[in-house]
């Protein structure tokens, strides 16, 4: 399943690797992009949405909405 979150906070690349750090901890984790322009985070794996916003958050970033695709 790929789900892409919506992060305000992200506008560098210190946010890329800080949440790309952190998101790839988490187990069934295959994929994560950040994207800086348009201020999302797209991952694909097998893993829970509060997981992936746990591990965002605790990369200092607040989830703003999430879509599933």
């Amino acid at each position: 399943m790929t789900m892409t979150y919506a992060v305000p906070g992200i506008s560098c690349d210190h946010c890329v690797h800080a949440i790309t750090g952190e998101v790839e901890k988490l187990d069934g984790v295959r994929a994560v992009h950040v994207d800086v322009a348009t201020k999302t985070v797209t991952v694909d794996g097998d893993v829970a949405e509060a997981a992936v916003r746990a591990a965002i958050d605790e990369a200092g970033y607040d989830v703003e909405s999430v879509s599933t695709s």
